[in-house]
């Protein structure tokens, strides 16, 4: 078990990078983007290189898929894992489902699950019958091997629009 020493200063450490690198709340922060319907890009490592030998250091990777919408429903209609040479790996979700306001999704994919590759990703595809505050969707990778332990996140890009 690691000392308090040694957990202190890294967990110190964690949490300026974070308030760093959080958005600005009230003050500067750009308006809420208002759409029908997407297609979200999610970069969603199965795995990362460490070392001069590049070894692999594998990861658990969790796609969130948060309605920041108030007071509307929307439908995600789709999210899909794909290998980093673009190919459908599966289809984490079987059938559509509605996504109440302020709620979200949560799909895991396992450490144990290789076949991503380090560039793997998620597609999630969602709609509303009415303009909403977009979705935030988000992955975040966790491993942890003898007395190392790496995390990070990466925020979903819409690469389209679509229609409801």
């Amino acid at each position: 078990m690691p000392s308090k020493k040694s957990v202190f200063p890294a967990a110190a450490a964690m949490l300026a990078l974070a308030l760093h690198t959080a958005p600005i709340a009230a003050s500067g922060a750009a308006p809420a983007s208002w759409s029908t319907g997407q297609a979200i890009y999610v970069p969603v490592y199965s795995h990362i290189y460490i070392g001069n030998r590049e070894q692999p250091f594998y990861l658990t990777s969790t796609v969130s898929i948060r309605n920041s919408d108030p007071t509307t429903t929307i439908t995600v209609t789709g999210v899909d894992y794909v290998n980093s040479s673009g190919y459908l790996v599966k289809r984490l979700m079987k059938i559509p489902l509605l996504l109440r306001p302020l709620a979200s999704l949560r799909y895991v994919i396992n450490e144990s699950d290789k076949s991503g590759g380090s560039g793997a990703s998620c597609m999630v595809t969602w709609k509303s019958a009415v303009k909403v505050s977009q979705p935030i969707v988000e992955s975040v990778m966790i491993g942890t091997s003898m007395q190392q332990g790496i995390s990070f996140t990466s925020r979903g890009q819409v690469v389209r629009e679509t229609a409801p």
